[in-house]
């Protein structure tokens, strides 16, 4: 039987900032029967610019995207940020652009966050993580209200015998990060940042986990800064896959 062609798109924050989630992907990609190409010459998804009102670089930025990823069967990412820019977004940028939107609509349709391909389309019944203690989930804005992630990665945080998921208050608010938006609203977004560390630290987990390192970056951040140095702050591909 063929294997799946994925191609896994790493995301800047991922690729600069914590690489062991791409690696982690690839691993439960790979262990989900997968056939995973990672494009060397990947770049930025384009969303930074848009969200900043550079259009033409978004543009550009999305025609390299798709050319370097429409030969395979899916694009998957470890972003539900990144996987919903490419899946909602490219077609609204290249709208105007009949061939490149038949491309950019063809994409979006085989585009998806890694906890819902690996539930959704591949049919995951086992992950090679292993995890004792209590873990709260954080759900991040684009992938809850704009792709749907919700009971995905709690699926699948589900198999890994010895953790206990414990929700806190507010897992569906926003941890103030918003991409540019925290540089833009500094202190708004450090108030809202403050309110989803103490749900956190309320609940009483261990280990707060989501599938979006910019709102994890940001969580850790304000939890360090408010003198909190044992909450493990994990993303979901690092703790499926036995890698945190």
């Amino acid at each position: 039987m063929a294997r799946v062609r994925v191609g896994l798109f790493v995301t800047c924050l991922v690729d600069l900032m914590r690489p062991r989630i791409g690696f982690a992907a690839l691993k439960l990609l790979e262990g989900a029967g997968c056939e995973v190409i990672v494009p060397d010459t990947q770049t930025c998804c384009g969303q930074p610019a848009w969200n900043s009102g550079d259009a033409p670089g978004a543009v550009a930025l999305a025609k390299k995207t798709i050319a370097e990823f429409e030969a395979f069967e899916y694009v998957v990412a470890p972003s539900g940020s990144c996987s919903d820019h490419i899946r909602t977004e490219y077609p609204v940028l290249l709208a105007e652009e009949s061939e490149w939107l038949d491309r950019a609509t063809a994409l979006a349709s085989r585009t998806y966050e890694l906890t819902d391909f690996l539930v959704t389309v591949m049919k995951v019944d086992s992950v090679p993580g292993k995890h004792q203690g209590t873990v709260t989930y954080h759900d991040s804005c684009t992938g809850l209200r704009s792709m749907g992630i919700k009971q995905q990665p709690r699926a699948l945080l589900a198999k890994l015998k010895g953790l206990e998921l414990t929700e806190m208050n507010g897992c569906e608010e926003c941890c103030g990060f918003g991409g540019t938006f925290s540089v833009k609203f500094g202190e708004i977004s450090a108030a809202i940042a403050e309110r989803k560390c103490e749900n956190i630290l309320a609940s009483g987990a261990q280990a707060v986990v989501g599938g979006d390192l910019g709102c994890l970056l940001n969580i850790e951040g304000k939890l360090r800064r408010m003198g909190n140095e044992s909450t493990q702050v994990l993303h979901v591909a690092e703790l499926l896959a036995g890698e945190d």
